[in-house]
């Protein structure tokens, strides 16, 4: 593994060039994206909203808030965790409206587009802690049915020789009801129990 200083370099100029990225037409810059930092921990989330691009920096908004309440209950203030957890999203810019309501979803070839950026993140990093919020971001590692069948389990993923737990997060939005009602509020603890006492987690305490 390259050193800390190397990788920190590495890290840094990848985020300089992804924040120059153009590729899907579609997209509404600018791109949103985690600051550049070395950590055993990744974050991937689905992609920004529309208040995201104003504030420069990923969940800025109301989801952001209920998810770091959540992170605040096991032990990590929002600061704290966005200058010692790097974190990622399946997209990088907000995909707009749709017209039935709510945001858009990424298409398949934004998705591949964005995830040779994702990817470079994990091959850079080595994480040996992958947070997935919402389903979108479950679905890039793991098939996935219904929430329920894999909120509260730590799972592992293999990248090359690679072993990565992956613990997944219900999306904290306020649109969502599945958080807050059972047996999602009964998961979702689980899912933090399990990242309170992760060894990664403890580390960036």
């Amino acid at each position: 593994m390259a050193s800390n200083s190397l990788l920190q370099k590495q890290i840094t100029a990848h985020v300089t060039k992804l924040k120059k990225c153009s590729l899907c037409p579609k997209m509404i810059s600018p791109v949103v994206t985690g600051r550049p930092v070395v950590s055993p921990v990744m974050l991937i989330g689905q992609a920004p909203g529309p208040k995201e691009g104003f504030f420069g920096q990923p969940f800025a908004w109301t989801a952001g808030k209920t998810m770091f309440k959540w992170f605040s209950s096991i032990g990590i203030e929002e600061e704290d965790f966005r200058n010692r957890a790097f974190m990622a999203a399946v997209c990088r810019c907000f995909p707009g409206k749709n017209p039935k309501g709510g945001d858009r979803v990424p298409d398949d070839k934004e998705i591949a587009n964005c995830s040779r950026w994702l990817n470079e993140e994990i091959d850079l990093l080595k994480p040996k802690l992958i947070i997935t919020v919402g389903k979108l971001a479950i679905c890039q590692f793991l098939e996935v049915s219904t929430l329920d069948k894999i909120i509260g389990r730590k799972l592992e993923i293999k990248r090359g020789n690679l072993d990565i737990d992956l613990i997944p997060l219900p999306h904290p939005s306020g649109a969502s009801t599945w958080h807050r009602m059972e047996p999602g509020q009964t998961l979702l603890k689980k899912a933090l129990n399990l990242l309170k006492h992760h060894e990664a987690w403890q580390s960036l305490l």
